[in-house]
């Protein structure tokens, strides 16, 4: 065990103060808990400082004062076993604490510790000396070994979650991706929409064209494959432009508030969704024919059908979104109308410039981006047999796969990144070589070879490195060696630049080093008040979904800005209830991720969509192999259940909270402490009349922890139950109050069949893993035994 710092304190706020001044510390009361973990090296980072509380005078009195019990926190189990106050008048205190391990343990043992004891989950409390821990998501990791490990002690009705998910986490978005596949698990796609809708309001076209760094941060994909979440998204995306109606809604109210886009790409599009959702009247700019920016005109149909675009467009319209093209700003209209106009702004003006590489012969090449623009012009034959594209990023993947599919003979792709670090999605790399594009990579641009200034190839020189020992661009080449591509076109797909020039003097904003428009990490705004800015504009040509997410910030921000307040309604209105996260025990069984049904590579072509969207039972069965990774070890407390049921109060140095609040709350119990924050005492209403008790079931009657537990209190007259409180232990994360149960029994007389009844009740929301179905079965034989008794 490592070394720490003992200190004892001689009351709570000294106690407290120590707690707030010394990071990395906790309190250490009777220890059985506690130092166990610290011997085992169970966490990461164990404590550096222990604070004693044992001898805080007064700190393990039990008292009765008016019709309340007051147990201090350091009471040990053996006194509130033993205790006759509490054998008289809260008799279930006292089983529970009498259940607890051995008498050795219950005689330093306290009930604050027993209260705020970590789980016993042997995956979490695996010793470190035995080949290292394991990290589970209960200490930070990212998996509950539980899930498809054994599980037999289990929770039975779903886990929490201890952190945000892996996928979550990658998604530029912070789509909450475990909690819509859970809404589509439950057949409730409606409720997956709106989770989604929160944060990205196109998903039918990020489904189709989004990087989906998600699928990287998913755990199944070290096992077997990621969840194909990408199409599942896109089954909820085609749902939600197939019922645009009912989540694209004009607001009920007026902020009375107007703002300007300028820009209708990705970016400029989603801060118009939140900004129109949350009653501001929103006017887009944009200099292109249709909106839509690169999705419109940049991404080819085969990825992104154009009606698609259109549909969320035209469903932005529906909800009083007044788009305004053909209108370039700097010409059509200048920037002092527009900022004078309106009472916020926001630039998203993209990325479409051609930068300038710098290479001899660069100007008889092609911009792969006006390629792609003006790909109806070069479907007359004008790409040519042979074609080089330069770039090793999604847009050069368009260019080449485009050009072969206009009838190219030979595409040959040159970038400087080898193949396994292409920023291109692998999905697109396989696809370019199936359709026979020649890759080649570490290979950068020397100069264009050319004949009376008619293009006849390029020579390439070998890239040996991309990046200095800071992890800075900076290519290094090997001069000696060289090759030359013959090409009748060349396109350029090696990046885009921004045109800033509409902004005149007047109304500059400030740049950054890189040329961008510099704005606020917080909210985008610029250096100047009440403008704002988003996009490519801010950041470089980025991905679709990263767009969606600075436009959803900048959107936030004006907000702010603008003195108006969000309506966030859709994350509540995404499930019938706000419980457990659950998975499918038999789903995550299943290897293989779900895959779109393509079109043949000889029948593809440039107008014409490569895939077919999922069907609703194949994208529930993707959905059922989400592991929802959370923690779903069970909350191992005897005397929480029992305080739950009894009403009890926790009172700490710093305010009473009531016990359910304090012991359901949070996944782990001392997070629902403040800082500095201490148990300090319980306080247990005495309630007259009442049957008590507290059943566990355990496989040894001493030492075990339970495996199911359940405190009830019942109050009886004339044979039928005017009042039930009842609470299940270690069956869930924490412990549970069974209301509907509770609610099915309040005023039934007592008799077996309502027993069975009830007992049938109190496991509908059962979902057991794969080894501790035995559990529901103890639960059903426990509730009924509890309201037999009463007979």
């Amino acid at each position: 065990m490592k070394n720490f710092k003992h200190i004892t304190a001689e009351s709570f706020e000294e106690a407290a103060n120590a707690l707030k001044s010394m990071p990395n510390s906790k309190v250490i009361a009777g220890g059985s808990d506690l130092i166990g973990v610290m011997k085992e090296a169970l966490l990461p980072k164990g404590p550096e400082v222990l604070i004693d509380i044992k001898s805080i005078p007064e700190a393990s009195e039990i008292k009765q004062e008016g019709d309340v019990i007051k147990i201090g926190a350091l009471s040990t189990l053996t006194d509130i076993a033993e205790s006759k106050l509490v054998l008289e008048k809260a008799p279930m205190v006292a089983e529970a604490a009498y259940s607890v391990a051995s008498p050795i343990i219950r005689n330093f043992a306290t009930i604050g510790g027993n209260l705020c004891q970590d789980v016993r989950c042997w995956f979490y409390r695996y010793p470190n000396s035995c080949g290292g821990r394991l990290d589970c998501s209960r200490k930070g990791g990212d998996i509950c070994y539980a899930i498809q490990g054994q599980n037999r002690y289990h929770s039975i009705f779903g886990g929490m979650k201890a952190h945000k998910s892996p996928c979550t986490g990658e998604c530029p978005a912070g789509t909450d991706i475990p909690a819509y596949m859970e809404q589509i698990r439950k057949g409730n796609t409606a409720g997956a929409a709106q989770i989604i809708m929160e944060v990205n309001p196109m998903p039918a076209i990020t489904s189709r064209v989004c990087a989906h760094f998600c699928q990287d941060g998913c755990n199944r994909g070290c096992q077997d494959e990621d969840v194909a979440i990408a199409n599942v998204e896109r089954y909820v995306g085609d749902y939600i432009l197939e019922n645009s109606d009912l989540y694209f809604k004009a607001p009920a109210l007026s902020t009375g508030k107007s703002v300007a886009i300028i820009g209708g790409g990705p970016s400029g599009l989603s801060a118009a969704y939140y900004l129109r959702r949350a009653g501001n009247e929103v006017t887009i700019y944009d200099t292109k024919k249709e909106a839509g920016g690169m999705l419109m005109y940049a991404i080819p149909a085969y990825r992104l059908p154009k009606d698609i675009v259109r549909k969320f467009v035209s469903s932005l319209e529906k909800m009083g979104i007044n788009i305004i093209t053909n209108t370039t700003i700097g010409k059509d209209i200048q920037v002092s109308k527009i900022e004078e106009k309106y009472d916020s702004v926001f630039y998203a003006t993209g990325a479409w410039k051609r930068p300038v590489i710098g290479i001899a012969g660069e100007e008889l090449t092609e911009f792969g981006l006006d390629f792609l623009i003006q790909v109806n012009e070069w479907m007359k034959g004008k790409v040519g047999s042979e074609v080089l594209v330069t770039g090793g990023g999604n847009v050069a993947m368009d260019v080449a796969i485009t050009a072969k599919r206009l009838g190219a003979k030979k595409v040959t792709m040159a970038c400087l990144e080898c193949e396994s670090d292409m920023p291109a999605s692998r999905e697109e790399i396989e696809r370019a070589k199936e359709e026979g594009v020649i890759i080649m990579p570490s290979w950068g641009l020397s100069k264009v070879i050319e004949e009376n200034g008619v293009v006849k190839g390029m020579e390439l020189k070998r890239c040996t490195s991309l990046r200095n020992e800071k992890g800075a661009f900076s290519p290094q080449y090997d001069l000696c060696e060289t090759q030359v591509v013959n090409a009748e076109n060349i396109l350029m797909a090696v990046g885009q630049q921004v045109d800033l020039s509409f902004l005149d003097e007047k109304y500059q904003v400030q740049l950054n080093q890189r040329g961008l428009i510099d704005v606020s990490e917080e909210t985008q705004m610029t250096s100047r008040e009440g403008v704002f800015a988003g996009g490519d504009a801010t950041t470089g040509p980025a991905t679709v979904i990263k767009g969606i997410a600075n436009g959803h910030k900048a959107a936030n921000g004006m907000n702010k800005y603008l003195g108006v307040v969000e309506d966030h309604i859709c994350r509540s209105m995404s499930s019938e209830d706000e419980g457990f996260i659950t998975f499918d025990p038999e789903g995550i069984k299943v290897k293989t991720a779900a895959k779109l049904k393509e079109i043949p590579a000889e029948q593809r072509s440039i107008d014409k969509e490569d895939a077919l969207s999922l069907a609703v039972e194949e994208a529930l069965k993707e959905a059922s192999r989400c592991m929802n990774c959370g923690c779903y070890a069970i909350n191992p407390s005897d005397l929480a259940p029992v305080l739950i049921a009894l009403d009890a109060v926790i009172v700490t140095n710093q305010r009473q909270i009531p016990a359910e609040k304090f012991l359901c709350g949070t996944l782990k119990t001392g997070d629902a402490l403040n800082k500095g924050e201490i148990v300090t005492r319980i306080d247990i209403p005495v309630i007259k009349e009442a049957e008590m008790h507290y059943d566990k079931f355990r496989l040894r009657d001493a030492i075990d922890f339970a495996i199911v537990s359940l405190a009830s209190v019942y109050a009886v007259d004339n044979g039928k139950i005017t009042n039930a409180n009842i609470v299940l232990g270690g069956v869930a994360p924490v412990p549970m109050r069974m209301r509907e149960v509770e609610g099915f029994l309040v005023g039934k007389s007592i008799n077996e069949e309502i027993a069975e009844k009830a007992a049938k009740i109190s496991v509908e929301n059962a979902v057991a893993m794969e080894h501790n179905r035995f559990k529901v079965n103890e639960v059903v034989a426990m509730v009924k035994k509890s309201v037999m008794r009463l007979a």
